[in-house]
């Protein structure tokens, strides 16, 4: 069996297992984090779909990051964590699904639940199996050790990079997503889907707020094509619009109740640093 092992270990967030449970337990705790460490009982029933997540290094979007994983802390635990983003790299196919083997932090090894994710691309006309693009691909990888914190062990994750990035093929995915998890015989409350992206990248703090407030609006309406057409026409360098289209065409789908914004904040309000700003959002998708 293959393991992907760590790449960004040590950079976008600690390293050695001791430091890393410590960051995260500070991401919780931190001013702009939901304030609290995640619940040891949780609830008996699952009511998210899934969340919308930012994926920069810890110490800048980690606070945001952690009010979606606080609110997954809260339900019954998923078997299987669909982990879906962008394709920085540029490498592989349009939609990139990790076939089988394991995923490594310092927090240990999840295993890849091999079964939905050669469904997933049996059912989509643009996914493929495929490790290339994520060699080296960051913004999965940082949810793991979130994700090891939270639902400790006993899950499996579906990792997806999306480097196509329209609402035709975030369709295809998210009904490719949903056959595979029917045919494997699951119900769709035995998984959860993380979909990561930051938002504004690189502008005055106020300009950035001003543009995400835009794309936070339609995901919340989950309006998949009014978040793409928003993007396209004011110009927001927003990374990861795929994965968040793809979880809204579940959504819908699924005829989801709706949405709601959990946090949002830019590397600004971390830093003090307002003048070249990233933005990060944490967004509830709730199924019923």
């Amino acid at each position: 069996m293959s393991v992907r092992r760590a790449v960004v270990a040590g950079q976008f967030y600690e390293g050695s297992p001791d430091r890393l449970v410590k960051q995260i337990e500070q991401c919780f705790l931190h001013r702009l984090g939901p304030g609290a460490l995640p619940k040891a009982e949780p609830s008996p029933e699952r009511t998210s779909l899934g969340f919308v997540v930012p994926h920069a290094g810890y110490m800048y979007s980690g606070p945001v990051a952690a009010h979606a994983y606080y609110s997954l802390s809260l339900e019954r635990r998923p078997a299987t964590v669909v982990l879906l983003g962008p394709n920085h790299t540029g490498m592989g196919p349009s939609v990139s699904v990790y076939p089988e083997g394991f995923w490594e932090t310092p927090l240990g090894r999840v295993p890849v639940d091999s079964e939905l994710a050669k469904l997933v691309a049996s059912n989509s006309r643009f996914a493929r199996l495929d490790t290339a693009a994520h060699e080296y691909e960051h913004s999965l990888e940082v949810q793991i050790p979130f994700l090891q914190y939270v639902l400790k062990d006993g899950f499996s994750i579906v990792p997806v990079a999306i480097l196509n990035q329209t609402p035709r093929v975030a369709e295809d995915l998210a009904k490719a997503i949903l056959s595979a998890v029917r045919a494997s015989g699951r119900d769709p409350s035995d998984f959860v889907v993380i979909a990561t992206t930051d938002l504004t990248h690189y502008e005055p703090h106020d300009v950035a707020f001003r543009k995400d407030q835009l794309v936070i609006e339609r995901i919340v309406r989950l309006d998949p094509e009014g978040l793409f057409k928003v993007v396209v026409e004011k110009d927001i360098s927003m990374c990861g619009p795929g994965s968040s289209m793809t979880l809204i065409y579940m959504a819908k789908e699924l005829n989801a109740k709706g949405a709601q914004l959990l946090k949002y904040a830019t590397s600004g309000d971390v830093t003090g640093e307002r003048d070249w700003v990233v933005g990060y959002a944490s967004i509830r998708v709730q199924l019923s």
